[in-house]
């Protein structure tokens, strides 16, 4: 299956990848993969857009349509794609730096105005591809290089940002959980409206080191006994779930799409000319 898949939808001239050993990026790239696969949407329907950042670097690497953006403006140049072909699905491969700190103006509005895109979010807490800066994610009081005695912002909770801004599809995974994963980014690309995915990830390198998370492993194994379901998460305490991540599916509505909204303006536009 997966020999398959890298043969259908990776630039194989372009692997190996130069993620880190034990980055989990290509984890969520595959979970990406899979997720456009089981949906059977074709190679040329997809265009998948990216920012800059470690996360970024997937869109070099898959082969379907492509955009490698400049830094915090995948979200916006992806509306521009899907204005101009509202037939095509659009996926925004993004970090927690990417886009919650320099994109984040883009995209509290894309969710606002709903429009048809998928953005999948890998956090992995930290500026991994420019020098191990502290991101908006890094949970409170872990170092990075520009916090070398911890951070003392509060850690972004990007998903109630999304929620906050108007996004009718919002859900978390993480990279452990890749069965889950892909179904949400599956539900994530087929729903109708701003979806947003995101991913648990980890960096073994700038943060994991860092912060003495230990071996990928460790570090994936943290997320498999720290991470709880919503369900479950519905009936525990608040302190019971401090310092837990809460996976599944949070938001899940209709509402206008903003590309439709559009066009049903340029018609009545039309007839109120003739």
């Amino acid at each position: 299956m997966a020999s398959r898949l890298v043969e259908e939808y990776f630039r194989k001239e372009t692997l190996p990848n130069i993620w880190c050993p034990g980055c989990s990026n290509g984890i969520v790239a595959m979970a990406i993969v899979r997720a456009i696969d089981n949906l059977k949407i074709g190679k040329d329907k997809v265009v998948v857009v990216s920012g800059i950042g470690c996360s970024s670097r997937a869109s070099g690497y898959l082969d379907f349509n492509t955009l490698h953006t400049t830094h915090g403006r995948a979200i916006a140049f992806a509306t521009g794609v899907k204005f101009a072909n509202p037939e095509l699905t659009v996926i925004v491969i993004t970090g927690d730096g990417d886009n919650a700190a320099i994109g984040g103006n883009h995209f509290i509005h894309a969710a606002r105005r709903n429009i048809d895109i998928t953005v999948v979010m890998y956090n992995n807490h930290i500026y991994g591809m420019t020098g191990g800066q502290a991101s908006p994610t890094i949970p409170r009081y872990d170092k990075a290089t520009t916090a070398p005695y911890g951070s003392i912002d509060r850690d972004f909770d990007i998903c109630k940002l999304a929620i906050g801004a108007g996004a009718t599809y919002v859900a978390r995974g993480t990279a452990y959980h890749v069965q889950q994963l892909v179904k949400l980014i599956e539900k994530g690309i087929s729903h109708k409206g701003f979806s947003f995915i995101e991913a648990m990830s980890i960096c073994p390198t700038y943060y994991g080191r860092r912060n003495k998370k230990g071996s990928p492993a460790d570090m994936l194994k943290w997320l498999k006994d720290n991470s709880i379901d919503i369900n479950k998460a519905a009936k525990m305490k608040p302190e019971e779930l401090e310092g837990k991540i809460i996976i599944g599916e949070f938001v899940n509505i209709e509402a206008p799409e903003y590309t439709e909204e559009y066009q049903k303006m340029v018609e009545r536009l039309k007839v109120s000319v003739k």
